[in-house]
């Protein structure tokens, strides 16, 4: 329920048409404030808000599943994921983090936003490598490739996928192109000589 959550959820229900979220932090009290403001938000948050009982409660009908924390160790369990889940995970940007468990890595269809990032940085991907819960070839590929057409993307409707986000720069420049054309439609914002 930290600020990341709330930018990923707008995010995702701009992307899909999201009739219900279920909301999961270690704090309770920051949950339910949290649903009290995203409910607020109008367009396109559903107002079918709730804070969970607990992760498996959230997952039991989840469509989607987004984790943005800096946990040391997964937030859910495998075992919660429905069939045809997808996760994207957005937190657990040093080695040493993971959002994700080992299992549901290793049975997904893993796409990344640049393979040698997170390689280098992304727990959720590090430490399955590292306890030989999966070698490198489970990396399907970059989320760029999928989007070229290169690399297929999911298969089928019961297969489980995972995007990995470590966050690149060509993805900050292409949001700071997008806010620059929006201010100049707007007539926004100064120009400045450098």
């Amino acid at each position: 329920a930290g600020a990341q959550g709330r930018t990923q959820l707008e995010a995702i229900c701009t992307v899909r048409a999201i009739e219900k979220a279920w909301v999961v932090d270690a704090n309770r009290e920051a949950a339910q404030r949290y649903v009290e403001e995203m409910r607020g938000h109008g367009l396109p948050i559903p107002a079918a808000l709730a804070v969970a009982s607990d992760p498996a409660e959230a997952l039991r009908e989840a469509d989607i599943v987004c984790t943005a924390t800096t946990s040391a160790r997964p937030v859910f369990d495998d075992a919660d994921l429905k069939p045809g889940a997808h996760v994207n995970g957005i937190g657990a940007y040093t080695p040493q983090m993971q959002e994700v468990p080992s299992a549901t890595v290793a049975r997904a269809r893993v796409v990344v936003d640049s393979r040698a990032a997170a390689l280098a940085e992304a727990g959720d991907l590090i430490i399955p490598l590292q306890d030989g819960t999966i070698t490198a070839a489970a990396i399907h590929g970059e989320i760029g490739e999928v989007a070229a057409g290169l690399i297929s993307g999911r298969q089928s409707p019961e297969e489980i996928t995972f995007y990995k986000s470590v966050g690149v720069a060509v993805q900050d420049v292409a949001v700071a192109e997008l806010i620059l054309r929006r201010a100049t439609e707007l007539g926004l914002g100064l120009e400045v000589e450098l």
